[in-house]
């Protein structure tokens, strides 16, 4: 496309979920207590990780980070999509975009790694339970947790400098509610082959390997736990890992209706459905998940309300 036929844009429109005009109050109400529970739902994970001593292992570190994770990929988007129901004014500035996809990319990649350290804890746990305080050492979670951050940022970074590279036509108007790599890449006037290059090559490794070493580790430990057939050590070994084993199903699920399995055609609403799912609904559901069925956890949180309940 030559020069005079493309436009510098300023800003975009964000055309948001696909809501009936009468139903807008109904739905921001409904986002809205679904974003609280999720920051003070996390939040409280958080809390009580951070008083209480019996909380201060590996796991509850790995889960710890997690929370925080799931709070600040809900806050890059739900936020201006709440905003935007309310106002009827879609438009994001062109910066905000970027930025909005940078953040979102960074959570959503450290959520990824996190889920992935979380298995190995659990592999470590149950498969070399004698060398588990020896291996799982201080400097070890935080080199992973670093690691984590690192290449997050790294992954992040590389698509956003790739992004701002791009010259986008006069039509601006992106059919989601964020600004979604998919959606910009489809609106751009310049040539997106190493874009999409580095997204099917760099991208898909980013959410393989790690979903290879989960398997991998799962596998482990399946087979492990059916060496010495005991119902007891099952049970034990399902109540540790099925709190994450369904976060790990949640997560990749959705990434997977959202970016591998959605179809050309008639896919924006199948996608922005997923998008939901993986951007809102579970950072809300994970406080649950591991609350649930976390035996230490419920412990912590009764504790917590009783200490309250003595201050008053």
């Amino acid at each position: 496309m030559r020069p005079e036929n493309q436009s510098c844009v300023s800003e975009f429109l964000l055309l948001g979920l696909p809501i009936q005009p009468e139903q807008q109050g109904l739905f921001f109400a409904l986002f809205l207590c679904m974003y609280l529970t999720t920051v003070l739902g996390n939040l409280l994970i958080i809390l009580l990780i951070r008083l209480d001593s019996r909380l201060h292992t590996p796991m509850y570190f790995f889960l710890s980070h997690l929370a925080f994770s799931d709070i600040s990929l809900s806050s890059v988007t739900v936020p201006k999509m709440l905003m935007n129901m309310q106002s009827r004014q879609q438009t994001i500035p062109y910066s905000g975009c970027i930025s909005q996809f940078y953040f979102l990319t960074l959570f959503g990649c450290i959520d990824n790694f996190l889920l992935a350290v979380m298995a190995y804890d659990r592999y470590v746990a149950i498969c070399q339970p004698l060398h588990y305080t020896n291996v799982m050492r201080q400097e070890l979670l935080i080199s992973l947790v670093v690691w984590s951050w690192f290449l997050s940022c790294a992954h992040a970074l590389l698509h956003t400098l790739l992004l701002v590279q791009l010259s986008f036509c006069a039509d601006n108007s992106i059919p989601h509610f964020f600004c979604d790599l998919t959606a910009l890449l489809k609106m751009s006037c310049s040539d997106i082959s190493l874009n999409e290059l580095v997204m099917f090559i760099e991208g898909a490794m980013v959410v393989t390997l790690p979903l290879i070493s989960i398997l991998g580790s799962y596998i482990h430990i399946g087979t492990t736990v059916l060496k010495i057939p005991s119902t007891k050590r099952l049970f034990k070994a399902f109540s540790t890992c099925g709190s994450h084993l369904i976060v790990v199903s949640l997560y990749y699920g959705t990434i997977a209706v959202a970016y591998f399995f959605s179809s050309s055609k008639d896919s924006n609403d199948k996608d922005m459905i997923a998008s939901v799912m993986y951007i809102v609904v579970t950072p809300m559901l994970n406080p649950f998940i591991y609350s649930l069925r976390n035996r230490d956890i419920k412990q912590a949180l009764g504790m917590f309300v009783t200490r309250a309940n003595f201050f008053k």
